[in-house]
């Protein structure tokens, strides 16, 4: 029998702890909640808008440049999608991926979705996809000792670097 490694996570503990218990609000999502909260774009560290479908910074971010696309429209599954909000959000999901690489020249993309509770998705109520730049050993002892992530840059210059990265 082959013993296998473990890696534990022990920041997540609370967060994996609290999602059940989190009421959801009678406002909706997080993300709908900011879109009608009057922030400007600058203030929502949104950093693209389509018809149907936008970008925003994840405020919890991996790493620097960690993204999030999805629809205005509130739905928690893909199949919940309609045809035009599916054919808008694949488009965005790639240009994302492209201001990531170029803003950010990282080693590699991870670009996911988790849809329910049980798949991770802690706003499982709307749908979002995760664009995520990652680099050889971005995954590091500050993590799994202090419990804390070493981000290089804030947020709001994140956004206004991904914006002028993002394609035409």
């Amino acid at each position: 029998m082959t013993q296998l490694d473990r890696i534990w996570n022990g920041w997540r503990a609370a967060y994996v702890n609290d999602v059940g218990t989190r009421p959801l609000s009678d406002d909706g999502s997080v993300f709908t909640q900011i879109l009608q909260s009057g922030m400007s774009d600058d203030e929502a560290h949104i950093v693209h808008r389509g018809p149907l479908t936008f970008v925003i910074l994840n405020a919890f971010p991996y790493t620097s440049g960690h993204l999030m696309v999805l629809p205005y429209r509130e739905v928690g599954d893909l199949e919940d999608l309609t045809a035009e909000e599916a054919d808008e959000l694949w488009p965005t999901v790639t240009r994302a991926v492209r201001a990531v690489k170029a803003a950010y020249r990282p080693g590699g993309v991870n670009v996911g979705i988790n849809m329910g509770r049980a798949a991770g998705g802690s706003i499982s109520e709307h749908l979002h996809v995760h664009v995520v730049p990652r680099w050889t050993g971005d995954g590091n002892f500050m993590t799994a000792i202090a419990e804390a992530r070493t981000l290089p840059e804030p947020l709001s210059f994140s956004a206004q670097k991904l914006r002028e990265a993002w394609p035409a």
